[in-house]
């Protein structure tokens, strides 16, 4: 069962994508992304909205967010997160196990 959170960090003047920029560029991404139980951390901007950047943050289970939460990684990423001012809108998903029942594959393009 994989754990996804999607943040959605938020600032003015460009700063969502200046704090996913240092975020890339410092290591901390990367560091993150080797920590146990990381299955997805990229970065994205909405179209529609050029203030606003999507994190897909993706782990193996509980235990490995609570890890990834209680690691020093957590806290450069609040430093960055300070230095730009940015406000946070999370929403938390659960793997369904079962995979993309037939009447949805039927509108995936391969």
């Amino acid at each position: 069962m994989a754990i996804t959170v999607n943040l959605y960090y938020s600032g003015e003047n460009g700063a969502a994508r200046a704090f996913a920029e240092e975020m890339e560029s410092s290591g901390v991404a990367a560091a993150i992304r080797a920590e146990e139980g990381n299955v997805r951390y990229r970065y994205f901007q909405p179209l529609d909205d050029p203030e606003t950047v999507l994190l897909i943050d993706a782990w193996r289970d509980q235990a490995a967010l609570d890890a990834h939460h209680a690691s020093p990684m957590m806290a450069e990423l609040a430093k960055l997160r300070d230095k730009y001012d940015l406000h946070m809108q999370v929403e938390r998903y659960v793997t369904d196990d079962a995979g993309v029942p037939p009447q949805d594959a039927a509108f995936i393009r391969k």
